[in-house]
């Protein structure tokens, strides 16, 4: 017998969670296949595969922008100076789920979900005092918002306004982005035609008055967090990014004066070099999509740039310190995949909202890889691997080829409207669930690894039902002191406005300045535009 040809035969097929297949050894030639012009590749020259900018983090690191966000904007604050004085570098909004449905805290629908979960905010009056103290000059904010975007934006801008800032001037981003929401999340408000009509409100708003703000941050991130491959998460949200660009676009503002200010939320759990390929193919794609399909002049309008850092769905209740080391790696995904912003998930948060040792590490974590780990030295680490390269040329047709399926559906639009991205989600998720149950798919102390008689060591984030009472009287107390023809008024204009299918932001921001609360304005939008019907299949 050839016991070499037996041993080749026992040697197993590898795929990646995309369906990828992995060979035992990568060469030149594989790269060269697939990229024959990989050896003009720089970073900061297009297409952008080794970094949007020339020397990324030898010049400056990665911001650091820890998800943030619980109870009131009372102890908010405290949690964002924390933060900072640990050496946070950027905000990250968290809101409790009425904020984000567009429900006042005392709405009989809010009960019991009022600051559990994330900040309550009512009025202009909560960013006040979330955000007291804290030089938005210095430390940019982006808010994990969608449903109620439009408002919390308005809040945003009139808070600025209101210290003295330039609004010209002004950084920071709202994640925005509301039809990943009808895919993976749910909090959605309004029809989807509608919904993407206020998007673009805030992107032609922006692109007018606040050019530096960044209004939409499109977010692979939740899409792949409830059940897609990284390929249907890389491809979706460029998907969704064309659809706001084509809607922007229909409004006469130039491709140039708004696509430099989208920005992007991915996802990292899961294979580490697959992560690093997604990004690194995805890109390359981006830029040429932005030059080729829309005619981008400016090498900014071209740049694919993100967030990235951890992924909650790869975090785990069983052996919840090995969450520890899962975010390590998926820091180090992060950097080597060339982030302008990193957040990593928190050990605990598949148990309870992070605890400040629980965010403290993860703080750390990421501190230490810039100090210490020597990975700001050079640019894109890994560029020229046989492996890597070769990984990301293949990610780079896999979204592509994704891409072109959700066209034959009839458009992003119109796939997220007769739910069928929300199927191929689904379908997605049920698979990879089985996989895991079946020990197909190894999770270390889920179904390999295990302790029988496992003790949880997690500390929970309590409940603080009197946060949530003085919260529910605040409003009231504003409410009955503030100028209630003021209100009235702006009320009025903003439903006139969405009548005669105006831009909603200014009328928004009048409604918030005359302290106008959440629940009040988007209850009169659904009198005009009524709410979403989700679409149920048998």
């Amino acid at each position: 017998m050839d016991t070499k040809s037996k041993s080749s035969e026992e040697v197993k097929k590898v795929y990646v969670e995309s369906g990828i297949e992995v060979k035992t050894l990568y060469t030149r030639e594989d790269v060269l296949k697939g990229n024959p012009d990989i050896d003009k590749e720089l970073p900061g020259q297009f297409p952008f595969t080794r970094g949007i900018h020339p020397l990324m983090y030898r010049k400056r690191p990665f911001t650091i922008r820890q998800y943030a966000g619980f109870a009131s904007p009372e102890e908010t604050n405290e949690r964002f100076n924390f933060l900072i004085k640990n050496g946070q570098t950027g905000l990250n909004v968290a809101f409790d789920l009425p904020t984000q449905c567009g429900l006042d805290s005392d709405d009989p629908r809010a009960l019991g979900e009022v600051g559990r979960v994330g900040m309550a905010i009512d009025t202009l009056d909560d960013f006040e005092i979330a955000f007291r103290g804290i030089d938005l000059d210095q430390i940019t904010v982006s808010m994990t918002i969608n449903g109620s975007a439009l408002v919390m934006m308005a809040m945003y801008f009139a808070l600025a306004e209101k210290r003295g800032y330039e609004l010209k001037n002004l950084r920071g981003t709202a994640q925005n982005d509301i039809l990943k929401e009808f895919i993976g999340r749910g909090t959605w408000i309004f029809p989807v035609d509608k919904s993407v009509k206020l998007v673009v409100d805030t992107i032609e708003y922006c692109a007018k008055n606040i050019p530096k703000y960044s209004p939409v941050s499109v977010c692979g991130y939740h899409i792949r967090e409830s059940g897609a491959n990284p390929i249907q998460e890389m491809a979706y949200a460029f998907c969704i990014a064309k659809a706001y660009s084509d809607e922007t676009l229909k409004r006469g503002i130039d491709i140039d004066e708004f696509a430099s200010r989208l920005s992007y939320n991915f996802d990292i759990y899961g294979n580490f070099f697959e992560q690093i390929a997604k990004f690194r193919g995805g890109r390359r794609l981006w830029s040429k999509i932005m030059r080729e399909e829309y005619c981008a002049k400016k090498a900014e309008s071209s740049w694919m740039r993100m967030i990235a850092g951890g992924g909650g769905a790869g975090l785990t209740k069983e052996q919840p310190e090995n969450n520890i080391v899962r975010t390590a790696y998926y820091a180090l995904i992060s950097a080597l995949s060339g982030t302008q912003t990193m957040a990593l998930c928190t050990y605990d948060e598949a148990f309870t909202i992070p605890t400040e040792k629980a965010a403290e590490i993860a703080l750390r974590t990421m501190q230490i890889m810039i100090h210490e780990m020597g990975i700001c030295d050079t640019v894109d680490p890994l560029g020229g691997s046989y492996y890597v390269e070769t990984l990301t040329n293949e990610f780079e047709e896999a979204i592509k080829k994704e891409m072109i399926k959700v066209d034959a559906w009839g458009g992003i639009i119109n796939a997220v409207a007769t739910g069928k991205i929300q199927e191929a989600v689904s379908h997605q998720a049920y698979e990879r669930e089985k996989n895991v149950q079946d020990g197909k798919v190894l999770k270390v102390g889920v179904n390999c690894f295990k302790d029988e008689e496992e003790a949880k060591t997690v500390e929970f984030h309590p409940y603080n039902i009197e946060a949530a009472q003085k919260q529910i009287d605040k409003l009231k107390k504003i409410k009955s002191e503030r100028e209630k023809d003021k209100v009235k008024s702006a009320l009025d204009k903003l439903k006139n406005d969405a009548i005669e299918n105006n831009n909603l932001m200014p009328a928004t921001i009048e409604a918030v300045k005359a302290y106008a609360s959440v629940g009040e304005i988007i209850s009169v939008l659904k009198e005009v535009y009524g709410e979403y019907d989700e679409p149920i299949f048998f």
